[in-house]
Parts: structure tokens; sequence; C-alpha cells
């Protein structure tokens, strides 16, 4: 395995499990604080309320997902991200998804090359549903830590 593959690997795995311990995980679907059917780390795609996932499932579902979710942040920009970086916007747009990443002022900045205030834009995501939420505003405080530690 070349460096270059390492990295990469190791930047999934530091996004895996950073998504893996703000989302908790349930195998048993439930509905998220706005009513989203959600299973294992907050995979919500095609899921219904009472369906049941196995611990292998739900890691193949999570790895996929932060996949993705790095994809879209990796795409994003023209130019690669410190890693730090990557790993906590993976882990915002896993969290949010792409579209309102796509749309979002944390994105402009980004573009503009302005990456320590793209990473205080986490900040400002601790809202679903209309309301205020304490466990949002801890992960954010987190994945802007991860953001910020990668530009000193």
């Amino acid at each position: 395995m070349d460096l270059k593959t390492k990295v990469g690997a190791g930047v999934l795995a530091a996004a895996v499990s950073l998504v893996a311990a703000w989302e908790g995980r349930s195998l048993v679907a439930y509905a998220d604080p706005v009513g989203i059917p959600t299973i294992c780390e907050g995979y919500t795609h095609g899921v219904r309320l009472g369906d049941v996932a196995t611990s292998a499932q739900c890691d193949v579902l999570t790895e996929q997902e932060v996949r993705k979710a790095l994809a879209v942040v990796d795409g994003s920009t023209p130019g690669q991200l410190p890693d730090g970086m990557r790993v906590a916007l993976a882990s915002f747009v896993y969290n949010v998804g792409p579209g309102a990443y796509g749309g979002s002022t944390l994105l402009r900045r980004l573009r503009a090359g302005e990456l320590k205030a793209a990473c205080n834009e986490l900040l400002r995501w601790v809202y679903a549903g209309g309301k205020k939420l304490r466990g949002l505003e801890w992960r954010r405080q987190a994945e802007r830590q991860i953001c910020l530690s990668s530009l000193r």
C-alpha cells in the first residue's frame, strides 16, 4: 500500500470513528429528533420504523455513507484540504446531507480559501426541526476543533 492510499484509509477510518462517536448505534430503527426513521449510525435512506440490522450491516452502511460524504467534501473544492478538515467535514456532511452542505456559507468560505472561517461556520449548524439541540452543539464543537487543528 503506497503512502497516499494509507493516508486516505486513515482519513476514512478517522471519519468513520468520528461519525460513530456522535451518531451512536441502534440496531432497531427509531425516529430521530425530527421524526425521520433512522438505524445504525444515523442511516436514513429507505428506513422504516421496526427495521432491524446486524452490527456487520451497520459497519458496511456507515463506511459506505462516510465514503460518500468524504467524496462530496473532496469534490467540492479545487484543491486538497488538510486531513483533519476532511475528517470533520465528512462527519458534518454525513449528518446534514450533501444538499445542505452544497448551499452553505461554510462551502462558500472553503472555496474562497477562508479555511479558518469555514471551520467556524460549523458552530452555526446546531438546529434540527427548528430546535437547538445540545447534542448537535457538542458535535459541532468537536468537528470545529478537529477542523481547526489541521490548520495550525
